[in-house]
């Protein structure tokens, strides 16, 4: 408890487990006492004394300091107290030790942002894949396919077969290619928009699907690729696992952000661990929280599966 000036009035033994004092070295002392120095400085004390005072109460959180000098988070509530005539009678305070919490937060931003920094650099790396693949590896495919094709006119029919079987080999061979490099970092998102990327993956999975797309603004670039990612991994898991006959992309705008569902209608995820490995999960969620948004993968009503998460349009 505290005077309507701020001194302490009253002490407890976990006031005293989480600051150090004993109730007969702080009763009378200001409460300031237990704030930085540049806290002090910038007069935090009272003026949180004023807004309590003001609005009835006032819950902060930051950094107090310890007898010994150490500092810890805290959350503190402080409550104006009157007495029947209106009049103020003093300050009930409540402090809790918040810094384990904080710590993990910590942790936890940290993680994500290192997470964040290698979906980014794999991305990188993809797309220079690709590059190399398709400016380098296809290219030369193409000119040996160009050679063979004159080759063949200038060869004896018995040898024109042979030389044509070797011309097919090598175009089913730039076509694997091609397929390889739109898998590793499709072009059409930069070049046709998310939507036509996501048509053009669906059709090459040969299932039955629908996209409904009902963004309000086309996502940036890195939402755009986080997107198209996660519904890559959401839709070759349908194709691989789910036995479904049909699959449905719906992509809308909420709350500031981009929320899609994937909806199929397979054989479900009994017994699903999210933590556990399967599917891809893991991948999906931690891309999504490296966004800044979340992932869940759930069973259907009717049966099926249903993956959907939210990214916040981070645009201004």
């Amino acid at each position: 408890m505290l005077d309507p000036g701020g001194h302490v009035v009253s002490w407890n033994a976990g006031a005293e487990r989480i600051k150090g004092y004993a109730a007969e070295e702080i009763i009378g002392r200001h409460f300031s006492t237990f704030y930085p120095i540049e806290d002090v400085q910038a007069g935090k004390p009272d003026w949180e004394l004023r807004v309590a005072r003001a609005e009835g109460a006032l819950e902060d959180e930051g950094w107090r300091v310890r007898k010994d000098g150490t500092r810890f988070w805290a959350n503190v509530i402080i409550t104006a107290l009157y007495d029947d005539s209106g009049e103020l009678r003093g300050f009930g305070k409540v402090t809790r030790d918040m810094t384990e919490r904080r710590r993990a937060e910590q942790q936890l931003t940290d993680r994500r942002r290192l997470l964040a920094h290698l979906v980014e650099a794999q991305e990188r790396e993809r797309q220079r894949i690709a590059w190399d693949v398709h400016d380098d590896t296809i290219q030369a495919m193409v000119a040996v396919d160009m050679r063979l094709q004159l080759l063949a006119t200038k060869l004896p029919a018995e040898h024109r077969a042979t030389v044509d079987q070797l011309d097919g080999a090598v175009r089913a061979t730039i076509s694997r290619l091609r397929n390889l490099v739109y898998r590793v970092r499709p072009p059409g998102i930069e070049r046709q928009g998310l939507r036509n990327s996501l048509a053009a993956y669906l059709a090459d999975t040969a299932m039955v699907g629908e996209i409904r797309y009902a963004f309000e603004r086309e996502p940036g670039d890195d939402a755009a690729i986080t997107i198209f990612r996660i519904c890559q991994e959401a839709l070759t898991n349908v194709r691989k696992h789910a036995r479904a006959s049909a699959v449905t992309l719906d992509l809308s705008t909420v709350d500031r952000g981009f929320l899609v569902r994937v909806v199929d209608d397979g054989a479900g995820l009994p017994d699903l661990d999210p933590n556990a490995g399967h599917f891809g999960l893991i991948e999906m969620r931690e891309r999504a929280e490296a966004a800044g948004g979340w992932c869940s993968v759930s069973g259907g009503p009717a049966g099926g599966t249903v993956v959907e998460f939210w990214l916040p349009d981070v645009r201004p």
